[in-house]
C-alpha cells in the first residue's frame, strides 16, 4: 500500500512540543515508557492467548530486546507482543493522548505555568512521544497477534506522521529512535551506550515480569594488510538479560528466602544492616495493591533532619514510577524502607508525581495500620527486637501521637516510658495503670532533658517519698503530644510540674487542721514574696510536693512549660512569657528562717535579696536560668562573704 500522510491538528502539534521540551524533568525515562509499554503488550498477549483470542499468535518467547548501534545512532526497543493494527496505531500513536484536544494542551500549558507540568495523567501516547526528547525521528513497525499485514509509521515530530501497511512485519512492536548528539548541558546521555542502558534499566524496570534483553552488534569485519576483507565467522554474543524479574513482593512467603528479602532491603535503603522487620501485604478486590515494607535495625543519623528522604518506592505493574513517595506512609513512619506496587494508579504524565486521589488516602491507611499492628505484634512476640525498635525509633513513632488520631491508641498500646518504678525496664501505659496506688486518680509525668535531671527535680520529692510512680519523659516531641492525648484507660495524664498536688492518703504526716495553722503563719511572707517578685512570678504558696529542697517553681495546669515556650520560640513562633507560680516547703530550714527574719525585723531590704535569690535557685533546680545570670552570681557572692 502506498504511504498516507497526515498532519498533526494545531493544539496537537502544540501539545507535541510542549510535551517534547517541557512535561519530563529526567530525560532518561523514555526509556522507560517504551519499556513499559512494551511489558504492557506482552501482558495483553498473555492475557488473549488465556481466552483464546489470539490462537495464531506466537507465545514460546515473550521478552523485550533493546538494540544500540553507535555508528547509526539508532536505539531499538523491540517486544513480540500483542501488537497493533491498522487503525490501532493511527488512534494510538497518530494522535496525542489518545485525544489531540485543545483542552488536553491547554491544561498542560497552565500546569506548566504554574511550575507543575507534571500534573496531567499519562496515557499510552504521551508516554509514547517521550522519545522525541532524545530522538530526531522515530519509526515504528507493528503487527497486530494473529493479523498478516503490519503497520509502518514515522514522524520527526514537528508537525505530520506517514502511515503504510507493510507485508512482512514481525508479531508485535518495533520502536527505532534515530538519536540525537550526546549533549551534557542539555542532560541528553549518549543512549547508545551499553552501560547507560543497563543503568536505566536497572533503575526504572528491574522488576518487570519479562525478560529485558540487549543484542550486542556482531564484531565488524576485519581488514588485513593488503586491503582485503577477510569473513567474519565469530558468531555473535548471546544476548543479555539486564532485569532480574525477582519482583519479591509479587511472590508468596513459602517462595521467597530471608537472605533474599534482606538483599532487596539492601538495594533500596543503602542500609548494610539487615532490617529487623519485614512486613508484607497483599490488597485485592476493586483495587489491588501488593507492599513489601521493612523496618531497620537502627535509625540513621540524618532521621531528624529537614531534608531527610522518606517514603517507599512506587511501582505500577512492577515499572519503577517514585523513588521517595512520601504519600504512601506518614511522616512518623518515615524511617520504614521498601517497594509498594499498584495494579492501577492515576499518574501524572511522567509518571513521577501522584495525584492525590481517594486510592492513595486509602492505600496510606492501610499501610499505616499494617506496621503499627507489626510493631504491636514484636512486642509481645519479639520482645528484644521490639526494645530495639523502641530505642531507635521510639522518639520518631511519638510524633504520630499527634498527627494520627485514628490509630492513636494502638499507637499508645505500642509505646513504652522510662519510669520511677524500674532503673532499666521501660513501662507501657496499661502496664502503669496496672501498678498505681490505690486512690491515685492520675497518671503522673515529668519532661526533662535527661532521667537524670529529672530524677533530682524538687518536684519529685513528694512523690518519691510516697512512693508514687512517675513517667520520666525526655524526648522533645513528649512536652507536646501529653497534653494531645490528655488520657488513657479514663485516667488524665498530670505533669508533676503543674497545679496544685495532694498525695495525701493515711500516711500523711499532717492533719488539715495543721496545714491551716501553718497557711497563717507564712501568710505574711507569702504576700510580701509576691509584691517583691511580681515580674517574676504570679503566685507564692506553701508547697506540698517538696520534701527536701526550700523552693521550687511550678506552672498552672493550663500553662505552657518552659521548654515548650522554647520550642516554639526556636519555630519562629513569639509566645508570651508567662509568670509561674513559687512554691516554699515551710518545713525547709531556710524558709522557716526566712518567715522569722520577715516577722522580726522592720527593714526588710536585705531580705528582699534572699527572696530574690530563693527564686532564682528554685529556676535553676529545675533546669532553668535566672533572668539576670550576673545579677544572680553577685547576690551569691555577697551572702557567701557575709556569712563567712
Amino acid at each position: 500500500m502506498s504511504t498516507e500522510t497526515f498532519e498533526f491538528q494545531v493544539e496537537a502539534r502544540q501539545l507535541l512540543q510542549l510535551m517534547i521540551h517541557s512535561v519530563y524533568s529526567n530525560k532518561d525515562v523514555f526509556l522507560r515508557e517504551l519499556v513499559s509499554n512494551a511489558s504492557d503488550a506482552l501482558d495483553k498477549l498473555r492475557l488473549a492467548a488465556l481466552r483464546d483470542d489470539a490462537p495464531d499468535a506466537d507465545v514460546s518467547d515473550l521478552h523485550i530486546e533493546i538494540e544500540t548501534d553507535t555508528e547509526a545512532r539508532t536505539l531499538i526497543v523491540r517486544d513480540n507482543g500483542i501488537g497493533m493494527s491498522y487503525d490501532e496505531v493511527g488512534r494510538l500513536i497518530g494522535t496525542i493522548a489518545n485525544s489531540g484536544t485543545a483542552k488536553f494542551a491547554q491544561e498542560l500549558r497552565e500546569a506548566q505555568e504554574e511550575g507543575g507540568a507534571e500534573g496531567l495523567i499519562g496515557q499510552f501516547g504521551v508516554g509514547f512521544y517521550s522519545g522525541f526528547m532524545v530522538a530526531d525521528e522515530m519509526t515504528l513497525l507493528t503487527r497486530r497477534a494473529g493479523e498478516s499485514k503490519g503497520t509502518r509509521w514515522s514522524s520527526r515530530g514537528e508537525g505530520t506522521y506517514t502511515l503504510e501497511s507493510v507485508e512482512d512485519a514481525p508479531q508485535g512492536t518495533t520502536v527505532t529512535l534515530h538519536l540525537k548528539p550526546a549533549d551534557d548541558e542539555d542532560k541528553l546521555q549518549d543512549y547508545t551506550s551499553p552501560w547507560t542502558i543497563k543503568e536505566i534499566v536497572k533503575r526504572y524496570s528491574d522488576f518487570i515480569t519479562w525478560p529485558i534483553r540487549t543484542v550486542p552488534k556482531k564484531a565488524a569485519k576485519k581488514a588485513d594488510a593488503d586491503g582485503s576483507d577477510d569473513a567474519d565467522d565469530t558468531p555473535a554474543p548471546e544476548p543479555e538479560t539486564l532485569n532480574s524479574m525477582k519482583a519479591l513482593w509479587a511472590r508468596s512467603r513459602d517462595e521467597v528466602s530471608d537472605d533474599e528479602y534482606h538483599e532487596l532491603y539492601k538495594h533500596i535503603s543503602h542500609d548494610w544492616r539487615e532490617p529487623l522487620e519485614t512486613v508484607r501485604l497483599q490488597a485485592e478486590g476493586t483495587f489491588e495493591y501488593q507492599a513489601l515494607l521493612f523496618v531497620p535495625s537502627h535509625a540513621p543519623h540524618d532521621l531528624y533532619n529537614q531534608g531527610y528522604k522518606r517514603g517507599v518506592q512506587l511501582y505500577v505493574k512492577r515499572v519503577f514510577i517514585m523513588d521517595d513517595c512520601e504519600a504512601l506512609l506518614p511522616p512518623y513512619l518515615r524511617f520504614v524502607k521498601g517497594v509498594v506496587d499498584a495494579a492501577d494508579l492515576s499518574l501524572n504524565v511522567s509518571r513521577e508525581i501522584l495525584q492525590q486521589d481517594r486510592h492513595i488516602r486509602m492505600m496510606q491507611r492501610r499501610l499505616t495500620k499494617k506496621v503499627v499492628a507489626t510493631v504491636k505484634d514484636m512486642m509481645t512476640a519479639a520482645p528484644d527486637r521490639y526494645a530495639t525498635f523502641w530505642r531507635e525509633f521510639g522518639a520518631v513513632l511519638k510524633e504520630g501521637l499527634l498527627t494520627d488520631s485514628d490509630n492513636r491508641d494502638t499507637l499508645l498500646a505500642v509505646s513504652s516510658f522510662a519510669t520511677t518504678h524500674s532503673e532499666d525496664e521501660p513501662t507501657t501505659l496499661k502496664g502503669y495503670v496496672e501498678r498505681m496506688k490505690d486512690g491515685q486518680d492520675a497518671v503522673y509525668y515529668l519532661t526533662g532533658e535527661s532521667r537524670q535531671a529529672i530524677e533530682n527535680s524538687p518536684h519529685m520529692e513528694a512523690f518519691r517519698a510516697k512512693g508514687v510512680e512517675v513517667l520520666l519523659l525526655t524526648d522533645p516531641v513528649d512536652e507536646v503530644w501529653v497534653d494531645a492525648v490528655g488520657e488513657f484507660d479514663g485516667k488524665p495524664l498530670r505533669s508533676v510540674a503543674k497545679g496544685e498536688v495532694d498525695l495525701g492518703g493515711e500516711d500523711d504526716e499532717k492533719t488539715e487542721g495543721e496545714r491551716e495553722k501553718q497557711g497563717e503563719e507564712y501568710a505574711g511572707l507569702l504576700g510580701w514574696m509576691k509584691e517583691n517578685l511580681d515580674d517574676d512570678v504570679k503566685e507564692v504558696r506553701l508547697s506540698s510536693r517538696l520534701t527536701v529542697s526550700p523552693a521550687c517553681i511550678v506552672s498552672d495546669a493550663n500553662d505552657l512549660t518552659p521548654a515548650l515556650e522554647n520550642m516554639y520560640r526556636a519555630m519562629g513562633q513569639e509566645v508570651p512569657r508567662a509568670r509561674r507560680i513559687l512554691e516554699l516547703n515551710p518545713d525547709h530550714a531556710l524558709v522557716k528562717g526566712l518567715n522569722q527574719a520577715y516577722n522580726e525585723r522592720a527593714d526588710r531590704a536585705g531580705l528582699a535579696e534572699t527572696a530574690e535569690l530563693l527564686h532564682g535557685l528554685a529556676v535553676l533546680a529545675e533546669g532553668g536560668r535566672p533572668k539576670e545570670p550576673g545579677r544572680f552570681v553577685k547576690l551569691v557572692a555577697d551572702h557567701l562573704e557575709r556569712g563567712l
